[in-house]
């Protein structure tokens, strides 16, 4: 059994903690349906013991620090908070005594979402590539210089230190844990029964082109580029786009240049990209990537994709499929 341990204090994000667990508890679901042994132990550990409120004000039971002593644990989470319960945990005498000691004997340090300013406090990401909530990252940087904060990542594993963007990017680091630890099938079964679109890679950034697109425009395009995302098989040009929303070519061309940033082939051909990466982290055949994203033949893929990432889409899915 794997023990895997998060560390929670008053105010902290739930979903930091629930997230990751239901991954955990979950890949021990698939191993039973296996005929297989469970993989993993879990346990909420706090300063003091005891009940602890979470920002929701949903309270969860949990073990002392103390109770930690002599055990073997394998993996260690600390997980995130808002601005004022994160300063009051990363100035805690008892976390700031006991959490280094412990750090030192697991085989895995990571945190959830801004749970890196306590392991950041406490000197233990000296010298790493580490992630962090969007909103963090340049406070986190500029509050820790000997750290290498990626902005873009949605988790990053450097030298056996694991730490994760905001909220739900803690999914994805636990689904990369149990593909790690068991493998990707298992990993998948679990991303099936939490319902989620897709596994998420490590090196996809935090904001989707859709994502960032729609919290920019205005209605109707919020609405235009949800079904963009369906339908990126389809034939997505200016005039094609201009009907579905009642302008004119014209018109439609100038107000969605105003509302995102960007011309709308320039946009298409992003989450069209965006989207292909997904498939071939997935090891999806070019022939299949290329016809479901709208990039068909694979020539066409082939010269897109590499045009965009200086990168052929084979090469890439032989780096990253599986990961």
């Amino acid at each position: 059994m794997r023990h895997i341990v998060f560390i929670v204090y008053p105010g902290f994000e739930l979903l930091d903690m629930s997230g990751p667990a239901s991954v955990f508890t979950g890949a021990n679901r698939a191993l039973t349906a296996r005929g297989e042994p469970l993989c993993y132990g879990i346990e909420l550990v706090s300063a003091t013991g005891g009940p602890v409120a979470s920002s929701s004000g949903v309270v969860v039971q949990t073990s002392g620090l103390d109770h930690l002593a002599g055990q073997t644990i394998d993996t260690l989470l600390i997980v995130g908070a808002e601005r004022a319960p994160l300063l009051q945990a990363m100035r805690h005498p008892a976390l700031r005594k006991t959490l280094p000691g412990q750090a030192g004997k697991v085989r895995r340090l990571g945190s959830v979402c801004t749970g890196a300013f306590i392991l950041a406090a406490l000197g233990l990401l000296d010298g790493h590539r580490v992630a962090t909530h969007w909103d963090g990252c340049a406070p986190l940087a500029q509050a820790f210089p000997a750290l290498n904060v990626d902005a873009q990542a949605l988790y990053v594993e450097d030298k056996g230190c694991w730490t994760s963007a905001g909220v739900t990017t803690g999914i994805d680091m636990a689904l990369a844990m149990v593909a790690s630890d068991l493998n990707a099938a298992i990993a998948a079964e679990v991303a099936k029964r939490l319902v989620l679109y897709v596994r998420r890679p490590g090196h996809q950034s935090q904001f989707s082109p859709l994502l960032q697109a729609q919290a920019k425009a205005d209605n109707p395009f919020a609405d235009l580029i949800g079904w963009i995302h369906t339908h990126l098989d389809a034939r997505l040009d200016v005039l094609t786009l201009s009907e579905r929303v009642g302008l004119s070519a014209r018109t439609f061309h100038r107000r969605f240049v105003a509302a995102t940033g960007e011309t709308p082939g320039r946009f298409v051909e992003r989450a069209r990209l965006d989207a292909a990466r997904l498939l071939l982290t997935d090891g999806v055949s070019l022939k299949s990537v290329a016809a479901q994203v709208g990039l068909f033949p694979a020539a066409r893929l082939n010269e897109t994709f590499e045009r965009r990432f200086g990168i052929s889409p084979r090469l890439f899915r032989d780096l990253h499929a599986g990961l």
